[in-house]
Formats: structure tokens, C-alpha cells, sequence
């Protein structure tokens, strides 16, 4: 099941984040912000376990939803879960009124590129030492609305 996050979803955010790389976590301040924001968090749960979560953020006056974070459990890999919680990431964003959505990802993270290529997103940038660490981000972006070829 895939739905919004409440604030009484913050320690299996929190535990979830955990699962990945120092440098790559949201710290439970972080998740409280993005909670409380106007941002969008989604989650997915089998079984009453929370074993994936994604971020968007919307900025007022732009029609591009931004993916902030897709995370999916050890665990839960495999299953299609990246790929079932980014389409309900571009629904939320196009019944918001978003014509595109963009994200950044590790140059590195070709299980990450793997999905987002298959979904449609293609590379619009490379964004040299974008990370803490140095490393590389490629900038990725789809069209939800396709776009006008000028034609009438």
C-alpha cells in the first residue's frame, strides 16, 4: 500500500534512512522539516512494515516536481517497489498541477539509473561534485504532460 506520511511515521523514516550510507541519510530533523513542509512524503508498507519512502518537493509558481528521495529497504529489493513508488510520485506531482519532474542521482548508482530509464527519464545534466563526498550527480528529467510541438 502506497500513501502519504504522517508525522507518526518519523521512526520508521528514520530506521528506514539508517539502512543506507552515512552520507546519503536524512537525520530525523531533516524528516520533521520535510514532514511539516510543502513537500510531499509517500511511503509503502507490506504487512504494517514501512519498506520504502519517497520525497517531493514543489516549488510555488514552477510546474516541475522535484524527486528528492527514493529509498527502498535491503530487504524489500526486487520486489518493484522503486518502480511502483515513482509512478505514485508522478501521479501526486501531475495532480498537482506538475508538466515535469526532475532528480538527481549518484553517477555512480546504476541500479537507480536502471529504474529512472526505464521509467522515461532521460539525462539533462551533469552536475560535477554534487554530493558531500565529490561524486558526480546526473540531473534526470520526464515529461508527466507531453509537451507542445507548436501545432494546432
Amino acid at each position: 500500500m502506497i500513501r502519504p506520511a504522517t508525522e507518526a511515521d518519523l521512526p520508521a523514516l528514520v530506521a528506514l534512512e539508517e539502512t543506507f550510507p552515512a552520507v546519503d541519510r536524512f537525520d530525523r530533523r531533516t524528516w520533521r522539516r520535510l514532514l511539516a513542509g510543502q513537500s510531499l512524503t509517500l511511503v509503502h508498507e507490506t504487512a504494517g512494515t514501512l519498506d520504502a519512502s519517497a520525497v517531493l518537493l514543489f516549488r510555488q509558481g514552477s510546474d516541475i516536481a522535484r524527486l528528492y528521495s527514493i529509498s527502498v529497504a535491503p530487504a524489500a529489493r526486487g520486489r518493484g517497489l522503486g518502480s511502483k513508488i515513482l509512478t505514485a510520485c508522478e501521479d501526486y506531482a501531475g495532480k498537482r498541477g506538475a508538466a515535469r519532474m526532475r532528480l538527481e542521482v549518484r553517477a555512480s548508482n546504476s541500479a537507480a539509473h536502471r529504474l529512472y530509464d526505464s521509467a522515461g527519464y532521460r539525462v539533462i545534466a551533469a552536475l560535477e561534485s554534487y554530493y558531500p563526498d565529490g561524486e558526480t550527480a546526473h540531473r534526470m528529467e520526464k515529461f508527466l504532460i507531453a509537451p507542445s510541438d507548436g501545432a494546432s
